[in-house]
């Protein structure tokens, strides 16, 4: 973050805090106790066709947690497709703890492509994992 707090995400930051009006000052308050800097988490990272499992009736995948978690524990992952024609993608699964994920739920041969998002107490990440394509 930017100085002159040199705050990072996930610290606590604790304050008093004095209101003013065409009155004047109130009184200063007593010091609150840490509210915490969060953010959206980073996308995840490296998502592949997992191999091993993949097959003419399963699609699984994995990935890796983004570098910044946002201040906060990533809580779980939002997994999207689409038909490699198609140009837009839709929601295949949400509330996914880990990182991967398997399905046997789509149009075995079509070809599809995937994208992940993390989420934290503060949100989804703003971006997607990079995209994998899988047959």
């Amino acid at each position: 973050m930017a100085s002159p707090y040199s705050l990072n995400w996930g610290d606590s930051v604790y304050a008093k805090v004095k209101a003013t009006n065409i009155v004047g000052d109130s009184s200063t308050s007593s010091e609150g106790n840490g509210a915490v800097i969060l953010t959206n988490p980073d996308a995840p990272v490296s998502l592949a066709d997992d191999v091993a499992t993949t097959s003419a009736t399963t699609i699984a995948m994995t990935w890796s947690q983004g570098a910044a978690n946002g201040g906060t524990p990533v809580i779980d992952y939002r997994v999207s497709h689409k038909l490699s024609t198609d140009s837009s993608f839709t929601e295949l699964a949400s509330g996914v703890t880990t990182t991967s994920y398997t399905t046997t739920a789509l149009t075995q041969g079509a070809e599809y492509v995937f994208k992940v998002e993390s989420r934290n107490a503060f949100g989804y990440s703003t971006t997607y994992s990079n995209e994998v394509t899988i047959l």
